[in-house]
């Protein structure tokens, strides 16, 4: 009896990234939203609901981007050519304040649609104050896998008086959130506890959100040591490093996800190392906002857990996992030399490391029988493409999220022949312009 699957993915050239620098012609078999075979060569007889073509293509693990503000998303072009805390307290804060519950919506459409676009199938999130019910609404119904959560803030030079929360609202906020939404979607969805920074945050609200996302088994990710002048400000007012502080207030360890780690001591990576904190590289974001550039084959070679991320649109401009692994594998060659961070460990960060990173390395990031169906399937017959070579260097070097053909999620698939799948892409469009031009409105209302 020939075998039966929900999916099929034919003839592709599969990058399982199971073991370094492997890659083989073949297939990928899908049933119940799991990899249930991945076949060298072509498979036979294969009773199939659904046939995606990969003739031409590479077939990868979906990629994994641990730091992205999608609630952001309708702020980009708009905050260009400042510097960190300036693009903080004149551009991003006015803005998010500025956002109603249908432009969080609208943002969050935004967001998710450009990554799923472009390959990126997990991605841990960071939201404003307000409305996040509406961005896991749209992470459910476009199909991404996604970790999120509200963020929280209640101090902060020039933060606008509608972002400044409550303490215990705040929190309680979160707690339903989380209640709400861990777990949701056959567990794609899942909740994050998110202080903003150590800037905006009392140190109350720090240890407390520590408290809540332990009590419930959930990840926490904040932004740590980005700028000098943060971390300057942090240690003024604390007499703490950045990471010491953020130690004393329970956010490190195993569960914890930093984003940036620009600005470190060797105490600072040593603390980090002992306690296996996560560090996501935003290198994008970095440069744009002059932040610098993270020390991360030093972080590496300490045992830090590493994941790329592109952060948010209005200080990259672009979700583009292409563009942070392009920006990694060649940044850090100006102080190691040209073999500092090749092609496949590159690789590694935005596919099986970012899922570690996340604690999801047993449902994603390699194509193995048993894990989660999420790959992508990222065409060869872009100029940049060709003529052939090294996998993980055409990916790595050469590609771009015009190169993505189709993305499953789940078993689901999200993106057919550059298509997203559950909306019909013009009406996304214009709900996202429509909310531009109501919160460009108000915002201008308010100044």
């Amino acid at each position: 009896m020939s075998p039966t699957c929900d999916l099929l993915v034919r003839g592709g050239t599969v990058v399982p990234m199971v073991q370094r620098g492997e890659w083989f012609s073949g297939d990928v078999l899908i049933a119940d939203g799991r990899i249930v075979e991945v076949i060298r060569g072509a498979a036979e007889e294969v009773d199939a609901r659904e046939v995606l073509d990969a003739g031409d293509a590479l077939v990868l693990p979906g990629f994994v981007q641990a730091h992205v503000h999608v609630v952001q998303s309708l702020l980009r072009h708009q905050a260009d050519d400042l510097e960190l805390l300036d693009w903080l307290a004149r551009r991003t804060w006015p803005w998010e304040a500025a956002l109603d519950g249908d432009a969080v919506e609208a943002s969050a459409v935004l967001g998710i649609a450009e990554l799923l676009a472009g390959g990126t199938t997990t991605a841990l999130d960071f939201g404003t104050t307000h409305d996040h019910d509406r961005v896991f609404r749209q992470a459910e119904r476009l199909g991404i896998r996604m970790i999120s959560g509200k963020t929280h803030m209640n101090i902060g030079e020039g933060v606008p008086a509608d972002l400044l929360e409550d303490e215990d609202a705040s929190l309680a906020e979160a707690e339903a959130l989380g209640r709400r939404w861990h777990g949701a979607a056959d567990g794609r969805l899942r909740y994050a506890v998110a202080p903003r920074f150590a800037l905006s945050c009392t140190r109350s609200l720090l240890e407390r959100s520590a408290s809540l996302a332990r009590r419930h088994g959930w990840l926490l990710e904040t932004h740590a040591a980005e700028n000098r002048g943060e971390v300057a400000a942090l240690e003024a007012a604390t007499g703490r490093s950045t990471i010491a502080y953020l130690d004393e207030v329970g956010l490190t360890g195993e569960d914890v996800v930093l984003a940036h780690c620009v600005h470190l001591s060797a105490e600072e990576v040593e603390r980090l190392a002992a306690t296996r904190t996560r560090v996501c590289h935003c290198p994008g974001a970095n440069l744009k906002l002059a932040s610098g550039i993270a020390d991360i084959p030093r972080l590496m070679s300490a045992g830090i857990p590493v994941a790329l991320g592109a952060d948010g649109p209005p200080c990259n401009n672009r979700l583009s996992v292409f563009h942070e692994m392009s920006l990694a594998a060649t940044l850090h060659t100006l102080r190691y030399g040209p073999r500092a961070m090749d092609a496949w460990t590159v690789l590694g960060l935005a596919t099986r490391d970012g899922a570690r990173a996340l604690h999801l390395e047993h449902e994603i990031g390699t194509l193995e029988p048993g894990k989660a169906a999420d790959l992508v399937v990222l065409g060869l017959e872009g100029w940049s493409m060709l003529p052939g070579g090294d996998p993980a260097s055409r990916v790595v070097y050469g590609a771009s999220a015009a190169d993505v053909r189709h993305v499953v999620v789940a078993g689901t698939p999200v993106l057919r022949d550059r298509r997203l799948a559950a909306a019909p892409e013009q009406e996304l469009r214009e709900q996202v312009r429509s909310a531009w031009r109501a919160t460009r409105a108000r915002l201008e209302e308010a100044s």
